[in-house]
């Protein structure tokens, strides 16, 4: 079966053996746009999807992206450069261009297959959101703004679902549910569009007219448990909003209660 993410994600060239030269080519999708502008998170999965090629065998630990400007709905090359490539860790660089212009710049940690540290220690001080069951949420319902919500079954806690009704909650908060809607698996090259597929935090205290993304990182903590249609756990934070610019902070878990995904992103407040 062909999954939409799968179709939106593919990359073409390169040796897949990380001995070419680790340039690739893709399209953008226009399935994941809010607006006329592709989605920060998906064009992070795409970056990704190149990382993987170039270093098979290796799962990613870390990916800082910086948006040099907005990603379009056209054709893009990727290159891959492997800075340094150790025992347990790879690190490389990704860049993204669209016609003659470089449209994101990526750093990437990744580990080596079977060269884990020993869990000599382990501190969890954060804790599975406590939400309602699904069916006590609110659907998101996709539109023409918000098209990448074609993509997803999106299900909000009803206090944070109250910017829809004019009535956010007074807090920079956006919690709720997630999941693939053509029934696809959530895996480590989807975290990213993940992390930034639900709506700005913001919009607990007031919906702006765009919170373009500056620069975002994603930390992978766990591969999320297989499986069709299983959902993922998601809240996001904003603590601070000021001087134009307004940091989010977010936590995405599978539902094994295991964390899978933690993310920070710098982004414009208009």
């Amino acid at each position: 079966m062909s999954f939409r993410f799968d179709e939106a994600t593919a990359i073409a060239g390169g040796d897949g053996a990380g001995e070419g030269d680790g340039k690739y080519t893709a399209v953008v999708s226009d399935r994941y746009n809010i607006g006329p502008v592709p989605n920060g998170g998906y064009v992070m999965s795409l970056v990704q999807r190149a990382l993987g090629a170039r270093l098979p065998g290796h799962s990613p630990l870390t990916l800082t992206t910086h948006f040099l400007r907005p990603a379009v709905v056209a054709p893009a090359r990727l290159e891959v450069e492997v800075v340094k490539e150790g025992r347990r860790y790879a690190t490389a660089r990704a860049r993204m261009w669209q016609g003659e212009h470089e449209v994101v710049s990526s750093i990437a940690t990744m580990g080596a297959a079977g060269a884990a540290a020993a869990a000599a220690q382990r501190l969890v001080h954060g804790a599975l959101p406590e939400l309602p069951p699904v069916e006590e949420t609110v659907a998101v319902p996709a539109n023409d703004f918000f098209l990448i919500g074609h993509q997803f079954d999106l299900r909000l806690t009803p206090r944070c679902a109250g910017w829809m009704t004019g009535t956010p909650p007074g807090e920079a908060v956006m919690e709720g549910y997630i999941r693939f809607a053509d029934g696809r698996e959530a895996d480590l090259v989807s975290l990213p569009l993940f992390c930034d597929a639900a709506m700005p935090a913001i919009f607990g205290m007031r919906a702006p007219k765009h919170v373009p993304t500056i620069e975002m990182t994603v930390h992978f903590r766990a591969r999320p448990q297989p499986g069709p249609g299983r959902w993922l756990r998601f809240s996001f934070r904003t603590r601070f909003a000021f001087d134009g610019h307004l940091e989010e902070d977010g936590e995405v878990w599978d539902e094994s209660g295991q964390l899978v995904a933690q993310s920070r992103q710098l982004a414009v407040l208009a």
